[in-house]
Order: structure tokens, then sequence, then C-alpha cells
């Protein structure tokens, strides 16, 4: 898997100052996307043990509230298997932060319904997600006014709450 940045200090993509990377890879060519040059699988670096660790070590301090996955797209099937394990260490070192995850594909629709890559693989990043922003980014429907997604079509999910009810549970703004 290539990842295009990881910025270690962003305050755009979740709430508070979060570390974040961006992955290589998609598959969806949303219209307008701020991030095309990352459809490409094969743009940027490749993301290796060294850059899991930048990560870890940036997330150290207590200022900083989370981490959040972008692209490209996480969930295309040839990232989740550079991802999962990832996310799991993420997890296991610093429980008390959050991952945020952005995902062009449907939470029910693609992602819990098992269509996208492997379904284990899917579940266990799922696991270590705390929100997930779904759905493509829609050009027509862009609102500039909305917090942390681009589109009005796009949706702030709470994970591991939507599972245990079998329902989304929608974010509303606190801090997670």
């Amino acid at each position: 898997m290539n990842f295009a940045t990881i910025k270690t200090h962003d305050v755009a993509n979740g709430p508070g100052v979060r570390v974040s990377l961006f992955v290589s890879g998609c598959t969806h060519h949303c219209k307008g996307c701020f991030n095309s040059e990352t459809w490409d699988f094969a743009y940027g670096e490749p993301f290796t043990k060294e850059q899991e660790d930048k990560i870890l070590e940036a997330l150290a301090p207590s200022f900083i509230k989370g981490f959040s996955l972008l692209g490209g797209e996480p969930f295309e099937p040839e990232n989740q298997k550079g991802l999962y394990e990832f996310l799991e260490r993420i997890k296991k070192a610093y429980p008390e932060k959050t991952i945020w995850c952005y995902s062009g594909y449907d939470f029910e629709a693609d992602l819990l319904a098992g269509k996208i890559g492997d379904w284990a693989i899917t579940k266990r990043m799922l696991g270590c997600i705390d929100v997930i922003v779904d759905g493509e980014f829609v050009e027509e429907l862009k609102n500039p006014g909305l917090r942390f997604k681009g589109s009005e079509n796009q949706r702030i999910i709470k994970v591991r709450e939507s599972m245990e009810k079998d329902e989304v549970v929608l974010w509303d703004n606190e801090e997670v």
C-alpha cells in the first residue's frame, strides 16, 4: 500500500488536533474530489513499519485527540490489507484516542454488507474505528459550511454504537 501524506497536526478531519494518514488508491473518482491525485494506487510512497512508527510517535502527546484515516480510499481491498493491523496497533497503544475514517463507501450497503474486500478484515478495521464519514463526495451537494464532511449526502457515524444497536447512530458534534 502507498500513502500520499501524513499530517502530524491536522484540525480539519475530526475534532481536536489529530494525526492523519492519506492513503493512495481510490476507485470512486468523485467529481470535484479535493484529493484526486490519490486515486492512483501507485501515488506517493510505500507505507512501511517506519511510517507506522512515525505516526505512533506523533500520537503520543496528550493534546493529540486521535487519528484520522483518509485517502484515496482506506477500504479499497488493496488498502485494507495494509491498514487493519496498523489500526489495531494504534488502538492498543492509545485506547483513549479516537480513530476517524473517511470512506466513499456506504456504511450499511457496502461495508456492513461485506461487499468490499474480505469481510473478516473489514470487520477488524471497523472494530478499531470510532467514527466513519461515509458516502461519496457529490459536488452538486457540496456545502463548505458542513463540519468534517464535504457534501450533504455524507454522514458522520458512530461505528461501535451503530454496530451494537444494528442501526445507524449519527455523531452529534460531541467530542469523539
